[in-house]
């Protein structure tokens, strides 16, 4: 039996960004994630998937990570595309972290309550990628990842 090796995808461009850990910056990120998407002529459908799923994992990031911080924090957001069309976007943080992440991805669970929260933050990330990717340890922060191929094909 003759094994098959998997093409690596290339990178063709990459980004990264560093916001401070502010709601109002959350917007900021999503046009500038939007506006590097753009040029790979993506339909109008996937770049509102992408900047939806993007603003849910830096939202996160601010209301989560950085929770008892009140804006003292820094959030990363890194970009790449690779040829075929495929978007990675990497969204991390150095926040409180999570303890049990398997938890924290279920439908409708929060780890703030008592603030309302719908719990369905990771649920809609991964309901507008191809794939989510979530590391995590507590008091290192989270890096959520972010897999969205333009064009229809699925990873």
């Amino acid at each position: 039996m003759t094994a098959i090796k998997k093409k690596k995808a290339v990178k063709t461009d990459s980004f990264s960004l560093e916001i401070e850990a502010k709601s109002a910056n959350e917007s900021f990120a999503r046009m500038a994630v939007a506006a590097f998407v753009a040029r790979l002529d993506p339909t109008v459908s996937e770049l509102a998937d992408i900047k939806t799923a993007l603003s849910e994992a830096v939202t996160n990031a601010i209301v989560h990570g950085y929770r008892n911080s009140r804006g003292v924090g820094r959030i990363r957001i890194k970009g790449a595309v690779y040829e075929g069309g495929k978007v990675v976007l990497e969204v991390k943080d150095k926040g409180c972290g999570m303890a049990d992440v398997e938890l924290c991805l279920r439908p409708l669970y929060t780890g703030a309550p008592e603030e309302e929260r719908s719990g369905m933050g990771f649920t809609v990330m991964e309901s507008f990628c191809d794939s989510l990717r979530v590391r995590s340890a507590p008091g290192k922060g989270t890096t959520v990842v972010l897999t969205k191929r333009l064009g229809g094909g699925a990873e």
